[in-house]
């Protein structure tokens, strides 16, 4: 896994030997082609961090801050590692990512949430549970303030 573009681009970045999935490269160039120049100055959320691949890639390309949120204790170790090799200064919090939203400190411009392919078993699927969380809304600050409201609906 390696960074894309930005002041730390074509760095490659340490991952854990298991327990997560890194975002592959032509998936990043998406998500950061749709977000374009809007990264600049950002706050970032990167939940279900993993090696911190979305997150570091947003500092990268000129966010103003990112937390790292990962419940795996060498995921978020690595998180670090990956912070310090880039050059980059963001905050890891070792949390599992919905306890951490119960507290969350927004507003966040952007939030990445790349959670595991399944849920536990007999638990709600990790993406419904995001799209429902009523504080994934109220710590997402857009310019048009309408954005949840969309998600939800929609509209």
């Amino acid at each position: 896994m390696r960074v894309i573009a930005g002041t730390a681009g074509g760095l490659q970045l340490k991952v854990p030997r298991t327990g997560v999935r890194p975002t592959m490269d032509r998936v990043k160039a998406a998500i950061f082609s749709s977000l374009g120049e809007k990264v600049i100055g950002a706050r970032v959320l990167d939940l279900f961090a993993g090696a911190g691949g979305l997150g570091i890639e947003a500092m990268s390309r000129g966010a103003a801050s990112a937390v790292f949120v990962e419940s795996n204790p060498n995921a978020a170790r690595i998180v670090e590692r990956n912070l310090a090799i880039a050059g980059l200064d963001g905050r890891v919090r070792m949390r599992d990512a919905f306890a951490y939203l119960k507290d969350a400190a927004g507003p966040f411009d952007i939030i990445f949430a790349d959670p595991p392919y399944e849920a536990l078993p007999g638990a709600k699927a990790f993406t419904d549970q995001l799209l429902n969380h009523p504080k994934i809304c109220s710590c997402w600050r857009n310019d048009r303030g309408s954005a949840c409201q969309n998600i939800h609906t929609g509209k």
